[in-house]
């Protein structure tokens, strides 16, 4: 009993330590094939996402017996990992592509000894948003609470910063470019037309001296979109950055785009 003990133990600690390095290697811009990623917010580990080596049979099936209201789940297997690193450069190699999809959202993982059993998931959207200003004003209230207070974002640490004011202009261009992901499905600061966040401010009239953006996709509400930048150093850094005074923020959904729901944060400096 002990023995099985520890064999179990050590494999949650590879589990957990896998998660850890999918989550930093999102967090980073990544060449994948041809495409950049945008830096990720980590995957939350969900349980009912863990499944046993070998299972086959319909995912979709398995997903509604676990409980997890799914969109979209993609199940990738490995053979052969002795440990995390092991198996996180197989995902670097092979299973890119589905790693950094930004659609994704929730992770489980199972191992057993050099099996590795991963799915990636996108819920259902359930929660009731209100129109773009009203969570845009809701994602300001929540970000404003998070810079109140001293944090750690990676190997920066950054003091309490002032609460950032609402722009209009800001606003209108933020919630343009959710529209754009969505609707385009994408999912990058750059649009399509080439046009980098301070080229769409400038274009929308504003006339701030500094511009930052935070991107998301696949989270339902403010909260969720807010404790997902605090947990990505990229993003939590440009959310306490103290020389930031004025923030626009929008999201826009599109039952058709992969992601479902994309989230623009744009922050500026008169």
């Amino acid at each position: 009993m002990l023995g099985l003990l520890m064999v179990t133990g050590a494999q949650a600690a590879d589990e957990a330590q896998l998660l850890e390095l999918i989550n930093s290697y999102r967090s980073e811009v990544q060449r994948c094939g041809a495409q950049a990623s945008a830096e990720l917010p980590p995957l939350t580990a969900d349980p009912r996402l863990v499944q046993s080596i070998g299972r086959a049979g319909d995912l979709q099936q398995a997903m509604s017996a676990a409980g997890y209201p799914m969109v979209n789940v993609q199940a990738i297997s490995l053979s052969g990992p002795r440990d995390a690193a092991a198996a996180l450069e197989v995902l670097q190699q092979s299973f890119c592509k589905i790693v950094l999809d930004p659609q994704f959202v929730d992770i489980g993982i199972h191992q057993q000894g050099r099996d590795w059993r991963i799915l990636l998931a996108r819920p259902l959207l359930t929660a009731r948003l209100g129109d773009w200003q009203a969570e845009g004003q809701q994602l300001l209230a929540q970000l404003n609470s998070a810079r109140g207070h001293t944090r750690q974002c990676g190997n920066q640490t950054y003091a309490a910063a002032a609460p950032l004011q609402w722009n209009a202009t800001l606003g209108s261009t933020a919630e343009a470019h959710s529209r754009a992901m969505a609707n385009l499905n994408f999912f990058d600061h750059q649009d399509p037309d080439g046009r980098t966040p301070g080229d769409r401010a400038e274009l929308a009239g504003y006339s701030g001296q500094r511009i930052g953006e935070n991107i998301a996709a696949g989270l339902d509400t403010a909260s969720k979109v807010i404790d997902g930048w605090l947990a990505s150093p990229g993003h939590c850094a440009t959310l306490m950055n103290p020389q930031f005074s004025e923030l626009g923020a929008a999201y826009a959904n599109d039952p058709k785009s992969d992601a479902g729901i994309y989230w623009t944060a744009m922050f500026g400096a008169p």
